[in-house]
């Protein structure tokens, strides 16, 4: 009985790690989708700016 309930305590910690896991992996591939979208973006606009440059006033 003892045992069992070992077992049934093991168990729930290996869904939990196995669940975080998931979570954490997931989350790490939306950062690195995001920081390359951003990257992206920032160079478009850099290279925008810097294309029309004479027609900026200050």
């Amino acid at each position: 009985m003892k045992e069992k309930r070992v077992l049934n305590v093991h168990e729930k910690i290996y869904r939990t790690m196995k669940n975080v896991g998931a979570g954490n992996l997931v989350f790490g591939i939306i950062i690195i989708i995001a920081g390359v979208t951003v990257g992206v973006m920032s160079i478009v606009n850099g290279a925008r700016l810097l294309k029309n440059k004479s027609n900026i006033l200050f």
